[in-house]
């Protein structure tokens, strides 16, 4: 059995282009299956939303008009739901408490839990308009879904998924990545970013699999 492709996917939970990303993410793991590896890592987007969304879109709405951009760049896409009140009423001060939370559970329970939930997390602030920013509500979360919350929170108290998290925002800023999601492929050689289509991740990922690995990409 050949090794799996290794693609390093960075995402900021809080972000609208991850949300929309979800879907594209679940279909190149049903084509490819073990043919790829997708390792999940977070990045800082809205680890201060308090003061980067009324200043960047002061003049343009604050959150009121951020909540309709976010609404709107979504709405072309049918799996990406979107609560018409995010940002708009619940307005999540910061996204690193639902990644470090993640790191705790990948820490703790397994990195399969860790995906899971925050595809879990995802779907409560962009369906269900719930503040993933207020540690309770993540921990709520953590229970429904069956998971030991006092070995996760071990994890925190700790400073061990602390560790891991500044980890992976160093690891963001070393790649000089733009924003989320970027996509790390062909052992860093190549980066995707941002709103990139499913055909287009698709066709690259196959690529660098049907070439020899010491073969240049004519892409």
């Amino acid at each position: 059995m050949s090794t799996p492709l290794i693609v390093d996917y960075y995402s900021d939970v809080l972000c609208v282009w991850a949300w929309i990303a979800q879907r594209r993410i679940d279909e190149l793991n049903k084509c490819l299956g073990d043919k790829i590896e997708l390792r999940y890592h977070y990045l800082d987007v809205f680890g201060d939303a308090t003061n980067k969304i009324p200043t960047q879109w002061h003049g343009r709405g604050g959150y009121e008009g951020f909540s309709a951009h976010v609404i709107e760049s979504a709405s072309i896409y049918e799996d990406a739901h979107i609560n018409a009140d995010i940002w708009s009423r619940t307005r999540p001060t910061s996204s690193a408490n639902p990644h470090l939370v993640l790191k705790a559970i990948e820490l703790t329970c397994s990195c399969q839990q860790s995906i899971e939930l925050a595809l879990m997390f995802r779907e409560a602030f962009f369906v269900e308009a719930r503040d993933i920013s207020d540690i309770e509500v993540l921990f709520a979360l953590i229970e429904q879904a069956g998971l030991d919350s006092m070995k996760v929170n071990k994890a925190i108290l700790d400073g061990s998924a602390m560790a891991a998290l500044m980890n992976n925002y160093q690891q963001a800023k070393a790649l000089g990545l733009k924003g989320s999601p970027s996509y790390i492929i062909d052992n860093g050689r190549q980066t995707l970013y941002g709103n990139v289509g499913y055909r287009v991740l698709l066709a690259n990922i196959e690529e660098l699999l049907n070439k020899p690995i010491s073969e240049a990409s004519w892409c």
